[in-house]
């Protein structure tokens, strides 16, 4: 068995859609980044990347590379679960925590979830979504952007 973390943050910009878990969210602003900035899901590819040993997501789609412009970051998780499965491993499960002041995002976390653990190749059960508030501290609580802490157990795919 592995463990694996991940982190990811980014601003807020007008003008881009609102995308966390491949989920859209209605917002006035959006996340701020070279692909579709879904943060959620960033997270969650540097856990898995972490767990198995693979670096990071930013070594495997650098946002010096046009071709990574405004790209879907589902995608990325595919790419990163056959990197799993490719390697003998399966994922035992992902813990996920969303630190946003807004928009409130509780109504939007089973969707969350779901979208996760189809990509994952999971059941529902094996994903968990929660949100904390910013409570006015920093960058979090004066709402200028969200940020996302994963973590994930692999296991050796032989021993399932």
């Amino acid at each position: 068995m592995r463990i694996g973390q991940g982190y990811d943050i980014h601003p807020f910009k007008e003008g881009r859609p609102l995308i966390l878990g491949g989920v859209r969210i209605p917002h006035t602003h959006g996340l701020d980044g070279h692909s579709d900035a879904d943060a959620l899901t960033h997270a969650v590819c540097d856990a898995i990347l972490g767990a198995m040993g693979e670096g990071d997501l930013g070594t495997r789609y650098p946002s010096s590379n046009p071709a990574f412009k405004n790209m879907d970051s589902l995608q990325m998780l595919i790419s990163v679960m056959k990197t799993l499965s490719e390697k003998g491993y399966a994922l035992v499960n992902l813990d996920t925590v969303i630190l946003a002041q807004s928009p409130k995002l509780a109504p939007f976390m089973e969707t969350m979830k779901e979208s996760l653990a189809k990509v994952l190749a999971v059941q529902n059960s094996q994903v968990n979504v929660k949100v904390k508030s910013g409570e006015g501290i920093g960058m979090i609580g004066r709402a200028e952007g969200i940020a996302v802490m994963a973590s994930c157990l692999i296991e050796s795919a032989s021993r399932l």
